[in-house]
């Protein structure tokens, strides 16, 4: 295993644009669970804590889209692969689900799930798809 000081530029970009999203999700997550927008309840602050936790998760996807750019062919495909198939076992687990919900009383799972399930899903294939082909 390397070290982010051994790692290539572009992991190292990664890494650090990473953390400073994921600072951004962590903070506004742990605002909301302390009550720091309970004050706020109605549609306008909805929408602004709706916004404010998007911005990171956007700046987190284009993060790791500017890995794929900046990688060799093979990190790339391997990369897209992964991203590709996790978003496809995202989405076809919390369409499953909402099914459920509907359909088969299954307890209400909120949307922003789908966030953290698909990076899960994201780490749980990683290490099966090592292959570009």
């Amino acid at each position: 295993m390397t070290s982010l000081a051994n790692a290539d530029p572009a992991h190292r970009r990664y890494v650090i644009r990473t953390m400073a999203f994921m600072a951004g999700y962590v903070a506004v997550n742990t605002a909301a669970i302390l009550g720091a927008f309970d004050e706020m309840i109605g549609q306008r602050a909805g929408v602004f804590l709706g916004l404010a936790i998007a911005a990171p998760i956007a700046g987190q996807m284009w993060a790791t889209l500017s890995l794929m750019n900046e990688s060799d062919e093979f990190l790339r495909a391997i990369t897209a692969k992964r991203f590709i198939v996790a978003s496809g076992l995202s989405m076809a687990l919390f369409s499953g689900w909402g099914f459920m919900e509907s359909y088969g009383d299954a307890p209400h799972a909120p949307g922003w799930i789908i966030y953290p399930l698909f990076w899960g899903l994201f780490g749980l294939v990683t290490p099966f798809i090592r292959t570009s082909r």
